[in-house]
């Protein structure tokens, strides 16, 4: 039992496959195999009998070409948001602070902040239309269907630094990813329904 593998909280995993032996025609396309899994409740593999309420998977087959190109936007947009980061940090330490402030901020230990990349980043018009556009994209990847697929107004989830980089790793061929309850967690796995 020690050796079973245990998902204690909501987690979905990705992985992708590029099959060798399926090559593409001339008139089609290269697709590779997104394969998923998440869960909605703690599990142990040892337990043998899974409830089909809680473990989900699939599988969607999905343009490489299409992939390589949202990977890029997401990358773009993960350095927009690096940047936003990086100028709201330099505009927050030049401001000056009281002594009584100082003094209240020495005695926060950095355990007890919460980590840069997990604050939710307020984006300006320039990067939410950015993000709204790659999610768009991403959106319709996972449909399936790009012409039915609506552009979204608003962003699903929390847009943070570790979001957006757990988006820009999912489309990782080579490692694939996790990505943890949450805000995304929540989006994306509605989208696989």
């Amino acid at each position: 039992e020690s050796r079973a593998a245990t998902a204690l909280d909501k987690e979905l995993n990705i992985q992708w496959y590029i099959p060798f032996l399926a090559k593409p025609s001339s008139r089609t396309e290269t697709k590779v195999l997104l394969l998923y899994a998440y869960n909605t409740q703690p599990l142990k593999t040892s337990n043998v009998i899974f409830s089909s309420t809680s473990a989900f998977s699939g599988y969607l087959w999905i343009p490489l070409a299409r992939i390589i190109s949202l990977r890029e936007k997401l990358s773009d947009l993960k350095e927009q948001i690096e940047i936003l980061m990086q100028s709201y940090k330099s505009f927050s330490t030049s401001v000056p602070t009281s002594s009584l402030e100082q003094s209240e901020t020495l005695q926060i230990s950095p355990s007890n902040k919460p980590k840069m990349s997990n604050v939710k980043v307020h984006l300006d018009e320039k990067t939410e239309e950015i993000a709204k556009r790659c999610l768009s994209e991403f959106k319709a990847l996972l449909s399936g269907v790009p012409a039915l697929s609506s552009p979204l107004t608003e962003i699903p989830f929390d847009v943070t630094l570790q979001s957006v980089t757990n988006l820009e790793d999912m489309f990782d061929l080579v490692n694939g990813c996790t990505i943890p309850e949450g805000s995304l967690f929540n989006w994306i796995t509605s989208l696989l329904h």
